[in-house]
């Protein structure tokens, strides 16, 4: 029976939800031993929390002041390190993921594998291609370890309730000659994380301003939900690029997503498609939104809003 080793995401404190969405993939591979690794600084209240994902065998936890940074070119010989033995390696399809899983492909010898959406036999897979608009069968060769990223929309998360052993492990290896930390700038808010939030409120060009998304941050707040951003939002100033959906920016699959100003550009639609309810609100009735969304509003968003704001109070 095959092992399976998962990279575990997180902030330090908070294990990210996307790790609980490559549970449920490696689970689909139906593997004897499902493990997930926790690098940082310190791993405690993390790894903890994996070890109460429902599959999960072990979790193991690898510290060290370096890895606190989350920097790829520190973690990836680690993982790799940790990686014999093992014929699956794993990571979410986020910013981590991607920078990560490369490298430790390249310092194994094998080709990685990005966006798995599907699984539909122990070594043969299903990723999107060309913004989503087709879908590719890969099969990796027999004898290979799959090094692969999970595309966290296409799979719900693992349950809760387990009780995994945590062990420390030693994944010694050289530190990168030419790669040092500086210094880590991000953004602050209080609102729900793009790629974990239940409810997405998003504007697109038809918001006007970075002024007037102040009525979506005011809207998103009332309803608990996260707010994001077309790419033509973006590219106008509206808002900053971390906030951007689509096949360039995030992937998400929240249970509702309200999209406003929006026409509906064919990446912006691969980032939304796994959501459970697309709502679209735009002046123009023949934007391609309509086309996906399973309720349509032809109107101005600047009247629509305060009057869905009404029915909530």
């Amino acid at each position: 029976m095959s092992r399976v080793l998962i990279v575990g995401e997180h902030d330090g404190r908070t294990l990210n939800q996307s790790t609980a969405r490559c549970v449920a993939c490696a689970s689909a591979i139906a593997p004897a031993a499902m493990e997930v690794v926790i690098l940082g600084g310190d791993t405690t209240t993390v790894a903890a929390q994996a070890a109460t994902l429902a599959g999960v065998t072990a979790v193991l936890t690898v510290t060290g002041n370096d890895n606190g940074r989350a920097m790829a070119a520190f973690l990836a010989p680690q993982v790799a390190t940790l990686a014999d033995g093992y014929d699956y390696v794993l990571a979410p399809s986020t910013t981590f993921g991607k920078d990560l899983l490369p490298r430790v492909a390249a310092l194994l010898g094998v080709p990685q594998l990005s966006d798995v959406m599907s699984v539909i036999g122990p070594r043969t897979f299903q990723r999107p291609i060309y913004a989503g608009n087709a879908i590719v069968t890969v099969e990796v060769p027999a004898g290979t370890k799959v090094v692969a990223t999970v595309r966290g929309a296409s799979f719900k998360p693992a349950g809760g309730g387990n009780a995994a052993p945590v062990r420390a492990v030693d994944a010694s290896a050289p530190p990168p000659e030419h790669t040092r930390f500086i210094e880590l700038r991000s953004g602050k808010s209080d609102r729900p994380d793009l790629q974990t939030a239940r409810l997405v409120v998003s504007g697109g060009r038809g918001v006007g301003s970075a002024e007037n998304f102040a009525l979506l941050y005011r809207f998103a707040e009332r309803l608990g939900a996260g707010v994001g951003a077309s790419r033509a939002a973006v590219d106008a100033g509206f808002v900053p690029n971390d906030m951007q959906v689509g096949q360039t920016g995030k992937i998400i699959a929240p249970e509702l997503y309200m999209a406003f100003g929006i026409s509906g550009a064919i990446q912006h639609l691969t980032g939304i498609k796994d959501a459970g309810t697309i709502v679209a609100v735009n002046k123009d009735g023949e934007a391609p939104i309509f086309e996906i969304a399973d309720i349509g509003l032809v109107g101005d968003l600047f009247e629509i809003i305060p009057e869905i704001e009404k029915r909530l109070r």
